[in-house]
Formats: C-alpha cells, sequence, structure tokens
C-alpha cells in the first residue's frame, strides 16, 4: 500500500474512531447487556420466567374485564402484544370509534399511575397503554414497570437523551445520535480494515503483552479488532437501518403514498393491515378470545403467538386479528396471521408462521435477528455479549494508542494537556460504568418497588459522581486499578446481597429452576472474577517494576560504569 492510502486510511480511521469513542463505548456496553434485557427483569422483579412459565394462564379475556371497569369498551381497538418470555403482554387501547363514547365525559379523574394515556378523538379517559402480567394478573404502566434491563436496552440507542434535548430533527434526538454514531462507525470499521489489510494474516498472530505500552495497545487493537470484525460490521450495519429507518422509507412515503407514514408501516408488516369499518351496531354473538387464541396455538405448532389485535370491540362487526412467530429453531423467520369474524364465528383469512416467509418478513426478520442475537438461545447471546465487550476493549485500546502516540516532546504542550484531558473524560466515564452498572442492580434490592425514577437516579448519579472522581486523580493507571477493584467488589455483592436479602443463594434458584436469575448472578461472579484476576495481574506487573534490580545486576552496573 503507498503511502497516500495508507495516510488517508490512517487518519480518517484515527479521527472517526476518536469522534464517536465515548458514546460508541456506552452504545456497546449497554448493549452488551440488554442481550439478557429479560433475564435482568428476572432478576430485579425475582419472578422467574423460565420456571413458571408452563403454568401461566395467558387470560385475555381477564385484561379486557380489568379495563371495563375504568373505560367503555365499545367500539375500541385493542393491540395485546405478547413479551418475548409470553408470561406478560403490552396492552394499546385507542379511542372509540362509537359517536356515543366519543360524547361521553369521564365522571372521575382516574388514579395516578395507572395507565398511560394519550390523545384520541374522544371517549371517556381516550387511550391506554400499559403492560399486564399473566402470573400476577395485574396491570402496571410503563414507568412503574420499567426494569435496569429495559434501562440498558434503552440506554444502547440513547433513548434517555430524548428527555434531555425533546426537540427532533426527522426522528427524537437521542435515536438521531446513535444513527450518525452507527453510521461513523462504519466508516471507522472499514477504514480499519484496510489499514491492516496487507498484514491482517501476520498482525492476527501477533501479540506481546510485556513490551512497552505503545505495541501492547496496538496488539490488543488489532488483534481484538479482526476477530469482532464481522459481528461489530453486523451491528454497525443493522443498526443504522433500524435507526434510521423512518428516514429511509420519507421518499417512498411523500412519492407512493402521499405522505401516509401508517399505511407504509402496515405494508412493511407492522401491526394489523386491514381496515374494518365500524358498523354502529351491537354485537349480539357471544365470544370467547381465551378460547379462539388457545384454539390457534394448538393448530400452530412449533410457533408463538405474537399478537391478539381486537377491531370494533362489542360491534356487528368486531374482528379478532392473532398474529404468530415460528420458533426460530424450525423456521428463521415468518409470520401467521388469522382474522376471524366474531358476528358468524368465521375465519376469513389464515396464514400459518411456517409458511414460506415474504421477501418483507425476510428482510426485517433477518436484519431483527442479527440485531438482537435472537435465534440461538442462550448460547448466542452469551457469545454476543462477549463480542460486545471484546469491542469495549477494542475501543479503549483505539483510545490508547492515539493517546500513547501524542504524549511525546515534539508535540507542544498545551496539545498533550488537551490529548491527555480528551483521554481522561473518555477513560473515567467509560470505566466506571461496570461497577457502576453493578452498584446499581445491588441498591435496586434495598427498594420496595423501584420504578423508572429511581434507576435513572440511582444510575446517573452514581455515574457522574464515580467520574468525577476518576478525573480529579489525573491518572489513567490508577482509575484502571480503581475501576477494577470496584468491578470486583460490586460485580461480587450482587449474587451475595440476592442470597441474603432474597435467599437466592445458586442452589436455590437452580432447584426451583430459576435458571433466568441463576444466570445473572453467575454472570457477574464470572465478571466479578476475571476483574479481579486482571487487577492481580496488573498489582504483579506494577511489584514487578518497582522492586529493586539483583546484587548481580548492580554489580555488572558499577563495573560498566
Amino acid at each position: 500500500m503507498d503511502n497516500r492510502k495508507y495516510n488517508i486510511y490512517f487518519n480518517t480511521h484515527t479521527v472517526s474512531g476518536i469522534i464517536i469513542c465515548a458514546i460508541l463505548y456506552v452504545m456497546f456496553f449497554a448493549g452488551s447487556f440488554s442481550f439478557f434485557k429479560d433475564d435482568l427483569a428476572s432478576w430485579q422483579k425475582n419472578e422467574s420466567y423460565l420456571s413458571p412459565e408452563a403454568g401461566v394462564k395467558k387470560d385475555f379475556n381477564g385484561i379486557l374485564d380489568s379495563l371495563a371497569k375504568h373505560h367503555t369498551l365499545k367500539g375500541r381497538d385493542f393491540d395485546m402484544t405478547m413479551q418475548r418470555h409470553q408470561a406478560g403482554v403490552y396492552v394499546a387501547m385507542t379511542a372509540s370509534h362509537d359517536p356515543i363514547v366519543q360524547k361521553l365525559k369521564k365522571p372521575k379523574k382516574k388514579p395516578e399511575g395507572r395507565r398511560g394515556r394519550g390523545r384520541g378523538r374522544g371517549g371517556d379517559d381516550d387511550l391506554a397503554f400499559f403492560t399486564y402480567d399473566f402470573s400476577k394478573q395485574q396491570e402496571a404502566d410503563y414507568a412503574s414497570s420499567y426494569t435496569i434491563g429495559e434501562f440498558l436496552y434503552r440506554l444502547h440507542f440513547l433513548a434517555q437523551l430524548n428527555q434531555v434535548f425533546p426537540f427532533r430533527i426527522g426522528v427524537p434526538f437521542g435515536y438521531m445520535l446513535a444513527g450518525i454514531v452507527s453510521f461513523i462507525f462504519l466508516f471507522a470499521l472499514i477504514t480499519g480494515l484496510l489499514l491492516h489489510w496487507d498484514k491482517i494474516v501476520s498482525n492476527f498472530f501477533t501479540f506481546r503483552p510485556w513490551s512497552k505500552r505503545k505495541t501492547l495497545w496496538t496488539d490488543l487493537h488489532t488483534v481484538l479488532g479482526v476477530i469482532g470484525f464481522p459481528y461489530q460490521l453486523v451491528f454497525a450495519i443493522t443498526g443504522v437501518i433500524l435507526i434510521f429507518n423512518s428516514f429511509l422509507i420519507v421518499p417512498y412515503t411523500k412519492l407512493f403514498y402521499k405522505g401516509n407514514d401508517e399505511k407504509i408501516y402496515k405494508d412493511l408488516g407492522y401491526g394489523v393491515k386491514q381496515e374494518f369499518t365500524y358498523a354502529n351496531k351491537a354485537l349480539t354473538a357471544k365470544f370467547d378470545i381465551n378460547q379462539l387464541v388457545t384454539q390457534t396455538e394448538h393448530k400452530w405448532q412449533n410457533s408463538d403467538v405474537s399478537l391478539v389485535a381486537i377491531r370494533n370491540y362489542g360491534d356487528e362487526n368486531m374482528h379478532v386479528v392473532i398474529q404468530g412467530k415460528p420458533h426460530t429453531d424450525v423456521q428463521l423467520n415468518g409470520q401467521g396471521e388469522l382474522v376471524y369474524r366474531i358476528r358468524d364465528q368465521k375465519i376469513l383469512s389464515e396464514r400459518t408462521p411456517l409458511e414460506p416467509a415474504s421477501y418483507i418478513h425476510t428482510v426485517r426478520g433477518l436484519i431483527l435477528r442479527l440485531h438482537f442475537g435472537d435465534f440461538g438461545g442462550r448460547p448466542l447471546r452469551v457469545i454476543y455479549f462477549v463480542l460486545g465487550i471484546l469491542g469495549c476493549i477494542v475501543i479503549n485500546s483505539g483510545v490508547m494508542i492515539w493517546l500513547v502516540a501524542r504524549d511525546n516532546k515534539n508535540i507542544p504542550a498545551r496539545k498533550r494537556t488537551f490529548n491527555f484531558w480528551t483521554a481522561n473524560v473518555y477513560i473515567s466515564s467509560s470505566l466506571s460504568m461496570l461497577p457502576v452498572t453493578a452498584f446499581t442492580m445491588t441498591a435496586l434490592l434495598f427498594l420496595t418497588k423501584p420504578g423508572q425514577s429511581d434507576i435513572y437516579h440511582w444510575y446517573f448519579y452514581s455515574w457522574l459522581a464515580l467520574s468525577v472522581y476518576f478525573l480529579i486523580r489525573k491518572d489513567l493507571a490508577l482509575v484502571n486499578r480503581q475501576s477494577l477493584l470496584l468491578s470486583v467488589v460490586t460485580c461480587f455483592a450482587i449474587p451475595l446481597a440476592n442470597g441474603v436479602i432474597r435467599g437466592n443463594w445458586f442452589w436455590n434458584t437452580f432447584q426451583r429452576n430459576a435458571f433466568d436469575i441463576l444466570f445473572i448472578d453467575v454472570l457477574f461472579l464470572c465478571l466479578a472474577i476475571i476483574s479481579g484476576v486482571i487487577l492481580w495481574k496488573l498489582e504483579q506487573e506494577k511489584r514487578s517494576q518497582a522492586s529493586p534490580a539483583p546484587v548481580k545486576e548492580k554489580v555488572g552496573q558499577l563495573g560498566a560504569a
């Protein structure tokens, strides 16, 4: 490779990497833990979704009965989206299509914290959005059912920034920033690969951990970067598509759909595509949603129901639409749909989940499967997690290479000061994330019913405090050692506190088959052990460098003098 191309690739890779390194680290770190979103939710709530799974009764009639206590249901539409663990459901209720219900006024103010509200076309308490737990037969709004798993999942695409910066340019600010970072990350990946292309094989097998600092960081960055390149490339591409999809479809919406966003999303396979006219006549036929769902589940073997939608509730033209997805070990992509008319108990159309997937569902499903890693069970998610953490190490090593290369006497003092503080801010904020995450999870054990605000306060305030403390120390080596020590303590505290406070010792959770809770405890125990081993190695190296030279070596040096 000639010098001109090498300099172009090198400068592009370095500049793009430094610009996005801090945000990219947050996205990789939080995204790695969000692969275990459901396990983290089980751990926090102390409710295993695995052990009672067979005994959970999916009572959709109970959801409607619960809603009927606060709303007039006639003429409303319902979307009940199953959660991945199948033990709960997200419920969305629209305003009523019935003109009489639209004129009704709500007689009294509803209790706070029960349901989400929004603007609608009238009716009593117009819209509602909440989660419903089948095992407890309870409902909760989004904020009160918030978990650390949901927090980390949303942090990995910077959703929390939408509340800090409420303005939007096509998409909310946090999503836009995450999409821009993902796009720049593509440049960093491609230019990094081209930079090492000529020596990619030899560099891959070269690792000198006991050499000088710059050599160590360079080898670490190169080896782990090559190993994780396919993974990182997949996440960069799928991340850009998932975050920027609203930007990408704008031209098609304007050109082919005359600005109708809802219609293009339906054509892309989101939600229920069919439209059902409100007849404004009372329904006389009896119906049982539970029975209909159970019959459909029996018909659709090796599949799970993903959506139960009701249109025009209580009206003569009431329909129920049931959608399902195949088990990934049988078929990777696909979507089944059954449309049922209540008045004559007739199935209008049916497509089983195991039928060959359409082009749209194949492409959309492939992007989602690759990004979320939900097609290979827990082992694949563990592999994704490890590769994500390796990506964090690649980012850190890249920053250290950048700093060490510019820490010499040829660089003016003011530039060296700027470079150091840039790296100091990044290292302080990034290395504090693991102990802060473990500390927040431990703190949640002492709260009765932690919600969204509790998680925000404990996480962000402790993150700010620890980052500021590390910044003040102005010693990157010290920050590294102390962050490892805090990681050992806080990560080990998670299984210990879970056992002492809740009695969830390893053997207890194993005996009752609560493997999701057990997994989180084992995961953080492993992180504590790994952090401890790394800290021990660093301390050993520090002592060996600080120890005096042997007597023979000193005599030889004096003789030479």
